[in-house]
């Protein structure tokens, strides 16, 4: 039986004056991405340089201008990561820069030098101040944790004086779920009067859901309490920072945007700690749900999965809301006929108003379809077109792959319109299939070795192909066929080329099966990487037929 005795209920405010519940969302918040800082750093495998670089520009896209970019003070590959951002003038005028740093004097002169040469930075200080951490980690009473907070107000003040840009103060009592009210609104605003902010140079006072410790409706209390009472409140940006520990980081930010908040951190699709941070998509995305400007450019829901997949390392969950492969799909024939009538209804009354049975948005609006009927055109992403290889024609195209046809399908749609399913077939083959030309595999003779040496190239193949139509033989030994393959084309061929990937499906079951096979390949010399397929019955001389494709395609035949 569970122990549910050895927990207790976190305390409630009492707030029977509370006025949330009758107001509505009506305008989007500022929106500050932490994905490079609070979710780089719950990653099992934290984003290289060159990955924080991409990620970076590509909030800048979605039109994020306040980023969180780590704690440079702290680890130097986020300093390095920083000055590389300043260095190669990547940070636009109009974009702020945040950095975190601890109330520490030597913490916070390492974070003004990694700013040097920004034009807008915020500096966002914190200190914990639950109950519990003031106990158990820090062993300081209500006055010493609130002279900690000062003193770090008092070291950025003095810094800014002589920084050449902007310094905007961002202060967190960070545990502040944990704190008790009368506490947090001290702190809050005595360093509120320390920094003595504006209007036209405001503070931020970042309330942040640390650890979400109980339902929604007691946040956004404690929001709108700490709300009419933050000294010079029309000086203050009042921000939320949610985690999603109960699951109810979206509602969460919901009820406290109504109690006042003007500022949500998170992050794309909720990576963050534990269970994560709020999710901004799925707050901007239901804000656009009920017609009010997100101040995003969410509108290719596949393009940020990609990028976020890939550089995050992480997948998006099927039933994730607006982005998982499954949301727009109806197993269900009841909710499929619903569905159907509802757009062949809106398309006889040609009405403006998205009004869908089960779809409480176009799918298409996002850049998404309804799947069950796929139709590809210019807008479409690559989701799509490997959707319909692999449901029409049963060619299971590797993730990395889909960009790449996808790339080729845009520019046949472009100059069409939309393309069939038998139209993007067609390409796939004269891309992929039918390149044979001028490297063509003729025949290979596969020999084991396995008795002869206790080496773990144990494979000798006798290669023949035409290059030019002038047949030509070449023998390799390698650790099987396809690496066998590969080493006899580069002596042949005196190129020097890499599989970086490869995979391989039986198109068909049965004794006339077909196999695909799909070769990744470098071109060492140049850089330039491609995909080969290659189909036969035989999946070794499918994996040749492969690495064929891709040299015609990286073009290694050509004289």
């Amino acid at each position: 039986m569970l122990n549910y005795k050895r927990y207790q209920r976190v305390p409630v405010i009492d707030y029977p004056e509370r006025e949330w519940p009758n107001k509505q969302i009506e305008k989007a918040p500022v929106w500050c991405s932490v994905d490079l800082r609070d979710g780089n750093q719950a990653l099992i495998d934290p984003m290289q340089v060159d990955e924080k670089i991409e990620f970076f520009e590509y909030l800048l896209k979605l039109g994020f201008r306040e980023i969180e970019i780590g704690f440079p003070s702290a680890s130097q590959i986020e300093y390095d990561f920083l000055r590389q951002l300043v260095d190669r003038r990547m940070i636009p005028d109009d974009c702020k820069v945040q950095v975190l740093t601890q109330c520490r004097e030597e913490l916070i002169d390492k974070t003004f030098e990694s700013i040097q040469g920004i034009k807008n930075t915020i500096v966002h200080i914190y200190n914990s101040t639950s109950t519990l951490q003031r106990d158990v980690v820090f062993h300081k009473d209500k006055k010493e944790i609130i002279d900690i907070a000062l003193a770090g107000t008092r070291m950025v003040k003095e810094r800014a004086k002589n920084f050449d840009g902007n310094i905007f103060l961002e202060y967190s009592p960070e545990s502040y779920t944990g704190t008790e009210d009368d506490f947090a609104l001290e702190i809050c605003n005595a360093v509120i009067d320390e920094w003595g902010p504006t209007p036209q140079n405001p503070i931020i006072i970042n309330l942040p859901s640390t650890v979400e410790m109980t339902t929604p409706n007691v946040y956004a209390d404690r929001i709108e309490w700490m709300n009419k009472r933050l000294n010079k409140r029309e000086s203050v940006i009042l921000s939320i920072h949610p985690h999603n520990d109960r699951g109810c980081g979206v509602a969460s930010a919901e009820l406290a945007m109504l109690a006042g908040a003007d500022r949500v951190e998170g992050t794309l699709f909720g990576n963050g700690e534990r269970t994560g941070n709020v999710d901004i998509l799925n707050i901007a995305y239901n804000m656009f749900s009920q017609g009010i400007d997100p101040k995003l450019n969410i509108e290719n829901i596949n393009e940020i999965i990609e990028i976020y997949e890939r550089c995050c390392k992480m997948p998006i969950h099927p039933r994730h809301p607006y982005a998982g492969k499954l949301v727009f799909t109806a197993f269900s024939g009841s909710h499929q006929d619903a569905i159907n009538k509802g757009v062949q209804a809106m398309k006889e009354r040609n009405s403006q108003i998205w009004q869908v049975p089960y779809l409480p948005i176009d799918p298409s609006d996002i850049g998404r379809m309804y799947e069950p009927i796929v139709r590809i055109n210019s807008q479409s992403g690559k989701g799509g077109v490997a959707f319909i290889m692999d449901n029409y024609f049963g060619f299971k195209l590797p993730k990395a792959m889909h960009k790449e046809f996808a790339n080729v399908i845009q520019v046949l749609s472009e100059k069409k319109g939309e393309v069939s399913p038998d139209e993007i077939m067609e390409e796939f083959k004269h891309e992929y299939l039918d390149r044979k030309e001028p490297l063509h595999f003729r025949k290979l003779r596969v020999d084991d070795l396995s008795d002869e040496t206790e080496s773990n190239f144990d494979t000798k193949i006798l290669l023949t192909y035409t290059d030019h139509d002038v047949e030509k033989t070449a023998e390799g030994i390698g650790n099987g066929p396809i690496d066998a393959v590969k080493r006899a084309l580069q002596d042949s061929l005196d190129i020097d080329i890499k599989i970086l990937d490869y995979s391989e499906h039986a198109l068909q079951s049965g004794s006339n099966s077909q196999a695909a096979a799909y070769i990744h390949l470098l071109d060492a010399n140049t850089g330039a990487v491609t995909y080969g397929v290659g189909v036969s019955s035989n999946i070794t001389r499918a994996s040749v037929r492969a690495i064929f494709s891709a040299m015609n395609r990286l073009g290694l035949g050509e004289k």
